[in-house]
């Protein structure tokens, strides 16, 4: 078990999800219970118990087959969900959401707009998401969390790890979830909105093949380092790559938004 309540584990994704992640030292007592707020905010109490059990799973069977390296449940919520939320709220920003269905009063249609160097859009619903090399499920599964609305599908070419992937979707009820138990190169489809990787092995192999997944205007989403920017510039000349957002308590890493053209 984790030992972790959904208030500590609201508290540990406040810099993720937050406009103004850095907290002075000082004052950081006094402003961890108003912290916990906006991550509750944020993150309903269904979602934060869907982290809480699918922190319990990963632990479980990371101590049969190797899914993290990383063995801490805080260590978990920080460097797993809190990067993969960091880049779902900028993928699928609720704010944009609320705004446009109040202005026009019916749903979103999907409009492109760009805001802190991302490429954004207006809707989440009917938005398709592949996630390449996903491993135990990051950022792919965080952001079905985040935004339920979407499909998602997962590429995992190691069958221990595809079938954990299962266990999670069927132990949080998660509906729209298609594994697909193959090598990202093999998967047949006609083009997805968004594509995203981290951490995948074969960097240099696998960017071309994301490229080449995204829909025309589609995205590719990549968590990595700001040494990986000029690589996956140079990799992929269809898309244009927006600036590069600083992931919150990293010094190196950064959510990377490259757009296809039409």
């Amino acid at each position: 078990m984790t030992n972790l309540d959904t208030n500590r584990i609201a508290e540990l994704l406040q810099p993720f999800l937050s406009d103004s992640p850095h907290l002075n030292k000082d004052c950081h007592s006094e402003r961890s219970e108003e912290s916990g707020f906006r991550s509750r905010a944020a993150l309903t109490e269904a979602q934060l118990q869907n982290i809480s059990i699918y922190i319990d799973l990963l632990l479980r069977w990371n101590a049969r087959i190797n899914l993290t390296a990383i063995r801490l449940p805080e260590e978990i919520v920080t460097r797993h969900f809190g990067e993969s939320l960091f880049a779902a709220r900028h993928l699928f920003p609720r704010e944009t959401l609320r705004e446009a269905t109040a202005t026009r009063g019916q749903p979103a249609k999907p409009a492109l707009s760009e805001t802190d160097g991302a490429i954004q859009l207006e809707s989440s619903s009917a938005h398709s998401v592949v996630d390449l090399g996903s491993g135990a499920g990051f950022p792919g599964m965080p952001i079905k969390i985040w935004a339920p609305e979407i499909t998602l599908t997962l590429i995992e070419s190691n069958q221990k790890k595809a079938t954990f992937l299962r266990e999670v979707t069927r132990l949080l009820t998660l509906t729209n979830i298609n594994i697909f138990f193959g090598r990202a190169e093999h998967y047949p489809s006609p083009g997805t909105q968004v594509v995203t990787l981290r951490a995948v092995e074969r960097f240099e192999s696998i960017l071309p093949i994301a490229s080449n997944l995204v829909a025309p205007k589609g995205r590719v989403a990549a968590l990595i380092s700001e040494a990986q920017l000029g690589i996956a510039k140079s990799l992929t000349p269809t898309l244009h790559w927006t600036a590069p957002i600083p992931i919150p308590l990293s010094s190196s890493r950064v959510l990377a938004i490259g757009v296809r053209e039409s």
